[in-house]
């Protein structure tokens, strides 16, 4: 019996242990699965924060530009009113709205005189706002793309001599107006020593109150030429991207995007937008169809036909890759010329190989 009772009990012990083993696998597995289960929770937590972050900082950034815009809307209606007593017009509405052409019905010999002067129909600019809009001509591609949002920013140059002051507020006004706030950096005016009396104490009053810190004017004190006061804004300006202007442009929606763009995928391009005109007597937009740039044997800027690759392409959006921009190095009794240039989806200045006055520009 003796026997029989050892022999039992060692049969539950080991018993007992088999089932311990068994429980203490099973435990194992369990709190591996259950570790797998609290890592994968974990991970999917991480996530949904991290998108929960994203949107977040999204809906942030949002707020805070319609906060911005609202500022900036605010500030505008306290400042609007400072062209007024120089003689201008800003503000919605008004003679030239949309780009159409406009008339003065007096025929004044002060208007005579500023055409004179000028070239264009001055006496007209000065009665059209500084804010009016113009047409937007983009092909319907072009206004359906979207851009990043980590574009780099720009600095316009401006130059002028002896200008309309509200032509030169006007390309002002239209480049801040039409060009996103996060990518204008700041805009130069280089004046190339003027002397309309008008282009001093007047523009430097307006520009100071109207766009602090926005707007810079460089003066040279002698007359240095287009190529050289560009070269002055360059040195001034701040922005990785620089874009240079006559100071009688106007600018449409969407123009600096796809410039800087095609800048960011390749920073050795030069770009150039696509350019309508401006008439000088009426100042109507007038829009140009797409075409590529160059130079004739007199060195006069012109439009020609785009490329055929380009015109079997069949997209209006697609730059077009054109010999617009250039540098002359003289030897004795040798001329050298090499450069390129592309027209692009952005909108856009005279036709160049025209005979009228020197006009204002769309681009």
């Amino acid at each position: 019996m003796a026997v029989a009772r050892k022999i039992k009990t060692l049969l539950t012990v080991n018993i007992l242990v088999f089932v311990g083993i068994i429980l203490f696998s099973v435990y194992c597995r369990l709190q591996d699965r259950s570790e797998g289960l609290v890592q994968i929770v974990r991970s999917a937590d991480r996530r949904v924060r991290s998108r929960h972050a994203k949107v977040g900082a999204l809906a942030e950034r949002e707020a805070i530009l319609q906060r911005l815009d609202h500022l900036e809307e605010v500030v505008y209606n306290q400042l609007n009113g400072l062209a007024k007593p120089i003689g201008l017009v800003e503000g919605p509405g008004g003679l030239g709205q949309g780009g159409m052409a406009a008339t003065l019905r007096d025929d004044s010999q002060e208007t005579e005189g500023k055409f004179e002067e000028y070239g264009y129909n001055a006496q007209l600019s000065d009665r059209i706002s500084l804010d009016r809009t113009i047409p937007d001509y983009r092909p319907k591609k072009c206004r359906q793309m979207t851009y990043s949002d980590d574009l780099p920013q720009i600095s316009v140059v401006f130059i002028f001599v002896n200008e309309a002051l509200s032509v030169i507020l006007r390309s002002v006004h239209s480049v801040v107006n039409h060009t996103p706030s996060q990518l204008l950096k700041e805009v130069i005016l280089v004046d190339d020593n003027s002397d309309n009396v008008e282009l001093k104490l007047n523009l430097d009053q307006y520009v100071s109150k109207r766009y602090p810190g926005l707007v810079k004017i460089v003066r040279n004190s002698r007359r240095e030429g287009l190529i050289r006061a560009r070269l002055q804004g360059w040195k001034v300006a701040t922005a990785p991207v620089v874009g240079f202007f006559d100071a009688h442009v106007e600018f449409s929606t969407g123009w600096a995007e796809p410039a800087l763009t095609r800048i960011r995928e390749d920073r050795r391009r030069i770009v150039l937008p696509a350019i309508d005109n401006i008439k000088y007597d009426t100042f109507e937009v007038q829009q140009y169809a797409s075409a590529a740039h160059g130079y004739n044997w007199g060195l006069w800027c012109m439009y020609i036909v785009p490329p055929q690759d380009w015109l079997d392409r069949g997209d209006e959006a697609a730059p077009i890759r054109g010999e617009i921009a250039f540098r002359i190095k003289l030897h004795p009794g040798q001329r050298y010329s090499k450069g390129s240039n592309k027209t692009l989806c952005a909108p856009g200045p005279r036709d160049p190989t025209e005979t009228e006055p020197d006009l204002p520009l769309s681009v």
